[in-house]
């Protein structure tokens, strides 16, 4: 039952891409967008094919996405790459995965660049291997005066892992008597997150048909939109992404006030 509140048919509009994505922009335009990138493996294993062939084609859709946000005037697109719990995976896969950014980035720097896309990464940046960080740094220093979209990879990340961090340097700042206890706010442990420079998301995308969290932005989703679909990633193109734009302007956010009262 719950399933199926979530999951509210998309009012797809008519007309050609160009046509919808103008209209799009006609209307508020979610600031922040995050996605939980998913069915890399299933898309691969309706196809016969290896796991890491799901990935691959994924890399692609990155791409789609990342052009599509940029023409639409969003000014975050936050991806889920690779979480904490990953790690558990087969050796094989994980070291593929590690692969796709220096992949990604060299592949499609240059149209970064003259797209005025920033790259940045959130998560526990040491605990990659030197070559995936060597793409990533490379990638950020090269677009850090671009100021169109800001493209966050969360590498590493894990949610619960980045609060925790954030009450110990909280707790650090109380021991070393910097603040009291009594100075802890929303805004202190949002100034800890490892998205302290960032709007939180208006809208978070799941695709694949799963409907949960899986341990992605926990504090910073508390009053955004959620939109999952059962389209698989590597089959999540721009379409895909205007149907999700769309049902976003079609609602009320009113972030917890009496309806017509709250925000537009």
């Amino acid at each position: 039952m719950l399933e199926k509140l979530f999951r509210k048919k998309t009012r797809v509009s008519s007309g050609s891409l160009i046509e919808r994505i103008a209209n799009v922009k006609c209307r508020d335009i979610p600031a922040h967008v995050a996605i939980i990138m998913d069915g890399n493996g299933r898309w691969a294993k309706q196809r016969s094919l290896p796991r890491i062939a799901g990935h691959h084609e994924g890399m692609k859709t990155v791409r789609k996405i990342t052009r599509i946000a940029n023409e639409l005037g969003i000014k975050v697109l936050t991806l889920y790459a690779f979480s904490t719990e990953n790690w558990k995976r087969p050796k094989l896969e994980i070291d593929f995965l590690m692969k796709l950014p220096g992949e990604f980035l060299t592949t499609y720097l240059p149209e970064l660049i003259e797209q005025n896309v920033k790259v940045e990464m959130i998560g526990n940046f040491d605990e990659l291997p030197n070559h995936t960080k060597n793409s990533i740094l490379k990638a950020m220093e090269e677009t850090k005066g671009n100021n169109g979209l800001t493209l966050n990879f969360a590498m590493n990340y894990g949610s619960r892992l980045e609060l925790v961090e954030a009450v110990k340097e909280i707790a650090t700042l109380i021991a070393d008597q910097s603040i009291k206890s009594d100075d802890i706010n929303e805004s202190l442990i949002e100034s800890h997150l490892m998205t302290a420079h960032l709007t939180d998301p208006d809208l978070l995308i799941r695709t694949s048909g799963e409907v949960r969290l899986s341990n992605f932005m926990l504090w910073q989703l508390a009053y955004s939109e959620f939109s999952f679909t059962d389209v698989l990633w590597p089959d999540f193109d721009e379409k895909c992404m205007l149907n999700a734009i769309e049902e976003f302007q079609l609602r009320n956010r009113r972030f917890g006030s009496i309806e017509g009262e709250g925000k537009a």
